[in-house]
């Protein structure tokens, strides 16, 4: 496979090539364009990532949706995918999503397998997330939704950011900053509590 000149992502060879112990969850990091999702993958992956970006031409211009991100200079065309171990018995295989809608066709494909989601937000361009959330729930993939902020950001109050976006209380909302590493952790972690607690609760006796 062509790796588009990057090295070759440290897939886990073998089940021996993690303690035995060990479960790895393939988790899908997803968005409208520009909301964050290669920086997230790259600030937490314990691997140098795989991207696929590309420069922006003028060949983007009345095609891709420009408003709010005027000074992005590359763009995720397939995917990105980064590993982070959240401890010695859990390993996350992150897979960033493209956020143009001429991409959006390849969701399907990646989205096979995905135990959750995180979806991230900018809360300046909130309808640029409104397609990423659509594609949870027709793809019933439980997700997390990231408020990435940004340098302009305002503060919103969660219940208005709710409203806007049409989720119910069930599905988190946690603020984070997808430039640091701790912070992109915190946001996976959220995620996979979520998980959890859908988990139990549909063992719950009815």
């Amino acid at each position: 496979m062509d790796y588009n000149g990057f090295d070759r992502p440290d897939w886990p060879k073998s089940s021996g090539s993690l303690p035995a112990e060990s479960r790895s969850v393939k988790v899908m990091i997803a968005g409208g364009f520009g909301t964050g999702k290669t920086t997230m993958v790259r600030s937490v992956s314990d691997i140098k990532p795989l991207t696929t970006e590309e420069t922006l031409t003028q060949a983007t211009v009345g095609v891709d949706d420009l408003v709010g991100v005027a000074d992005k200079e590359k763009t995720t065309v397939s995917l990105d995918f980064g590993r982070i171990g959240l401890s010695d018995q859990l390993v996350l295989y992150l897979f960033g999503t493209p956020g143009q809608e001429r991409f959006w066709f390849l969701w399907n494909g990646l989205f096979k397998g995905a135990l959750g989601a995180v979806v991230l937000v900018d809360t300046r361009r909130l309808e640029s997330s409104f397609r990423a959330i659509e594609e949870m729930e027709r793809l019933d993939v439980p997700f997390v939704i990231a408020l990435n902020v940004f340098p302009d950001s305002k503060d919103h109050p969660i219940d208005e950011i709710r409203d806007a976006l049409d989720i119910t209380d069930r599905t988190p909302v946690v603020a984070c900053d997808a430039r640091d590493r701790g912070s992109s952790r915190d946001v996976l972690i959220a995620l996979i509590r979520h998980l959890k607690e859908r988990s139990a609760a549909a063992l719950e006796p009815r």
